[in-house]
Order: C-alpha cells, then sequence, then structure tokens
C-alpha cells in the first residue's frame, strides 16, 4: 500500500503546482521484517518547514489528504476550510481545479472568504460540467453564522446586484420618509458604491460576454462572436459610473454633497437593468448573425 500512497501522493502534487516535490518509498529490514517509509525528498536532508513556503506547505498538506481520500474507497463527502490560504494564483487555480475533479466522485463541501477563489471555482465548475451550489454564511439579529442563499454582494452577477440594489432602495425608501436623515444618507451613499460595482459587473459580464473575466486567466475569444460597443453604449455606462463616483465616496458621507432622493436612485438602477437587457437581446442576435456567415444573394436571370 506504501507504494500506491507514494503514487498518489506525487500525482497530487503535479497536480497541485508543487511537482518539483516528490515521496519515495524507502524500504529497510529489522528482524527479518520488510518495513517501509514515506519521505519527502529534500535537499540536505533539511526539514520541510526550513525550505519550503507556507503555500508550498498548504498545497503539500492538501494533496497529501486527497491522496489518502482517493485510496480509501469510499465515496464520502470531505470539506475544506479555507483550502487557499497563503496560496498565490496560480496555485490557487489548480486547487479549484483539483477540488473540481473531485466534486465529480464525491460532494465537496469548501468554506472559504476568498470571492477570487469562490468565482474560480464556479468557472471550472461550469467548464467541467459538475453541478454546484453557493451560498453566504452571514451575521443577523438571530446570530452569527445564518445561511443565506445568496452570495455578497461581490460574488453575484449583474443581474442578481440589481435585483440586491432594488431591495436596497426599498429600505432607503423607507428610511427617508420616516425621517431618518443620517441613515438615508449613510444606505444611499453604500447604493450608489454598489451600483458602480454592478456597473463594472455588467460590461465585463453583459457587454464583453465574459470574453475576459478578472478570475479567469484564459480569453475566451469564440464569445467575441456577440460583441457589440456603440456609442450609446459608451454614453450610458459613462453617464452611469460619473454619477455613481459623485456620491460613492467620502465626501458624500461627510455632508459635502446632497444624496439623491429615493426616486432618483431607483431611476439610476433602472437605467443600468434597461441597458444592460437591451445589450443582452442585443448580443444573442449578433452572435446569431455572425455564425451563420455573410448572407448569401441570389440572382435570378432576367426574362
Amino acid at each position: 500500500m506504501s507504494k500506491e500512497l507514494a503514487d498518489a501522493l506525487n500525482r497530487e502534487f503535479k497536480a497541485l503546482g508543487v511537482g518539483t516535490l516528490r515521496v519515495s518509498l524507502q524500504s529497510r529490514s529489522d528482524r527479518g521484517k520488510a518495513l517501509h517509509k514515506l519521505k519527502l525528498e529534500l535537499p540536505q536532508s533539511r526539514s520541510p518547514s526550513d525550505i519550503l513556503s507556507e503555500g508550498e506547505q498548504r498545497a503539500i498538506a492538501i494533496g497529501s489528504f486527497l491522496a489518502e481520500v482517493g485510496l480509501s474507497g469510499g465515496k464520502g463527502g470531505i470539506v475544506f476550510d479555507d483550502p487557499v490560504s497563503s496560496l498565490d494564483h496560480r496555485r490557487r487555480e489548480r486547487v479549484a481545479k483539483r477540488l473540481t475533479a473531485e466534486a465529480a466522485q464525491r460532494q465537496v463541501v469548501v468554506f472559504t472568504h476568498d470571492i477570487y477563489f469562490l468565482c474560480l471555482l464556479v468557472e471550472e465548475a461550469k467548464l467541467a460540467g459538475v453541478p454546484i451550489a453557493t451560498q453566504s454564511l452571514t451575521r443577523r439579529a438571530e446570530g452569527f453564522g445564518v445561511a443565506d442563499p445568496d452570495l455578497p454582494f461581490e460574488g453575484k452577477t449583474a443581474s442578481k446586484r440589481v435585483s440586491a440594489l432594488k431591495a436596497q432602495h426599498q429600505a432607503i425608501a423607507k428610511l427617508h420618509k420616516d425621517g431618518e436623515e443620517q441613515e438615508h444618507r449613510r444606505q444611499t451613499v453604500d447604493a450608489y458604491f454598489r451600483l458602480r460595482m454592478a456597473w463594472e459587473r455588467a460590461v465585463e459580464e453583459v457587454l464583453l460576454r465574459e470574453v475576459i473575466l478578472r478570475f479567469r486567466k484564459g480569453v475566451e475569444t469564440q464569445r467575441l462572436a456577440g460583441v457589440v460597443v456603440e456609442d450609446d453604449d459608451y454614453a450610458q455606462v459613462n453617464a452611469g459610473m460619473t454619477k455613481c463616483s459623485n456620491y460613492a465616496h467620502d465626501k458624500a458621507l461627510m455632508g459635502g454633497v446632497a444624496v439623491p432622493e429615493p426616486d432618483e436612485l431607483l431611476a439610476d438602477i433602472m437605467a443600468l437593468e434597461t441597458w444592460r437587457g437591451q445589450v443582452e437581446t442585443r448580443n444573442v442576435n449578433t452572435a446569431k448573425k455572425r455564425k451563420a456567415g455573410p448572407a448569401v444573394a441570389s440572382l435570378a436571370a432576367a426574362p
């Protein structure tokens, strides 16, 4: 079994980006008994903690766990708590890919504070056709660690960010109606900060059709088939971002800028929603036309 474990460990190390490290099987006899041990090959026979980075040690720990789980023969679920702490972007990508592959065989539960890593997991699962469910743990009046079926705002899609902003607008409108001026101002400033984030996500996800995503290392050039950026797109994005920037900063909170009333905030949220829907429809139609190829003109002979 030791030989199989050594081979499994070396496969996992390679998959997780620490392939330069290897485990070897060492054997000796003691009183007629064959004894085997696994040894991590390191220069000068030094301790791993002396020469390996924290990220390398974390990758080795993950690889060791997965190797043992793989050899156990069972298909029970496994749980990871912040598995990419101390890992660089390259190794985070490798861990996301490896956990997605494991999720095709068993349930894999991952707790993480890292939105970037979460997005990597979602993207890898989508590419591999592996079902994935996401939710968040929040603090509410009833206590800490309350399960919420939605992700934090930073992890939402453009459409879900708009939905969250609409819900926030309702709370802001009530504060305004009740005369809660200070909290109304604070929430409005926060809403415009989030609205700016929603515009940024919509440009990335809708206008550019996810050709490039900030958490993805590759460029999906095939998605360019549906990308069109018109003058009006530039005008609307620029106007939306400029208005958000007027309020989404400390000066507005300090009282130097009069924040919009709820009706104006809602109109600004709906401007993004309307533009997003128009661009999505246009992009789908554009992609269909481009993939169909140029129209072939048929000429009929004159009688």
